[in-house]
């Protein structure tokens, strides 16, 4: 499936992707990655430059968000596997209207799910301590979820609900959602691949592939207590749905527009964030909270009128 993106003069990514391509090298590189996946020596290699020299261009197309990296254990520690996000690349001179406009952010605490369905390994931690007994499914109704910083759960998923009553007298122009997520097994495991799915009012708004459970360095914001083995951290995802459809970090994942998604039409907008049973790669979710992890927020969910 052909990856495609468009960004606009008001996206902040425009100077990052300017950047990454002003130099020739990089330009190489993201060509050598239009064939296969590679890691940082072999760009090294290809290219004839030093292994520092390959990491600093890839880390500027990593920012850029033209690349993706994933670390995958190697005969020393591990080693930084690099892939190409995009095909397209569009950018747009005018910025949308709905940068211009009113938005309302709503900030969902990760404990806040009213319901869930899920199996070991499951957990959940406040910045304290852990919420109960770790791999039993019933403690996710403690009320002390309310304080959850970071959840896990192998397979299932949990639902949120967040209001909608802003809805009934505007004119809604686009929508995102956006939450740290990672993949989840015993400890942390950099070869664990999950398809992560998220769906709004019950229509399935795309799923993203994390190819690991993150760890192998603190999370920025962990709190001291939490041990180095667990997972550490997540990547920060955003679906953002308009009348041209759905997208995850700018890449199209489905045709369904904005208003398949009936918004303003029930008491309240669902969103849950789960594992299709029949998915592929099962392997779990972390969700990271405004504590945990390297993003200061919550599940968020914006608005663009």
């Amino acid at each position: 499936m052909l990856q495609e993106q468009t960004i606009d003069l008001n996206s902040e990514r425009l100077s990052l992707v300017g950047k990454a391509l002003s130099s020739d090298i990089r330009i190489r590189i993201l060509r050598l990655l239009g064939k296969e996946p590679l890691n940082v020596n072999e760009i090294a290699d290809r290219l004839g430059i030093p292994a520092s020299s390959s990491a600093m261009h890839v880390k500027v197309l990593e920012e850029s968000g033209l690349i993706s990296t994933s670390l995958k254990p190697a005969t020393r520690g591990s080693m930084k596997i690099c892939s190409r996000q995009l095909d397209l690349l569009h950018i747009s001179l005018d910025p949308p209207a709905e940068e211009t406009q009113k938005s309302e952010v709503i900030s969902m605490p990760i404990g806040s799910f009213v319901d869930y369905q899920v199996t070991p390994t499951c957990g959940i931690v406040s910045n304290a301590g852990h919420i109960d007994e770790e791999d039993e499914p019933r403690v996710f109704y403690n009320p002390k979820r309310s304080e959850a910083k970071l959840l896990w759960f192998g397979s299932g998923y949990v639902e949120y609900r967040f209001p909608n009553a802003s809805l009934q007298n505007v004119h809604l122009k686009s929508m995102e959602v956006s939450a740290e997520l990672c993949s989840e097994t015993v400890d942390y495991n950099l070869d664990c691949p999950s398809d992560i799915t998220l769906w709004v009012n019950g229509l399935d708004a795309g799923t993203w592939t994390c190819p690991s459970d993150f760890g192998g360095r603190r999370g920025k914001l962990n709190p001291d207590w939490w041990p180095n083995k667990n997972s550490q951290y997540g990547k920060l995802k955003t679906w953002r749905f308009t009348k041209n459809g759905t997208y995850l970090n700018g890449v199209k994942v489905s045709p369904c527009p904005l208003e398949d998604y009936a918004l303003a039409d029930h008491p309240y907008i669902s969103v849950r964030i789960g594992i299709k049973e029949d998915a592929k790669h099962i392997g779990g979710v972390n969700i990271f909270g405004d504590s945990f992890g390297d993003y200061p927020q919550n599940i968020e969910l914006k608005l663009f009128y």
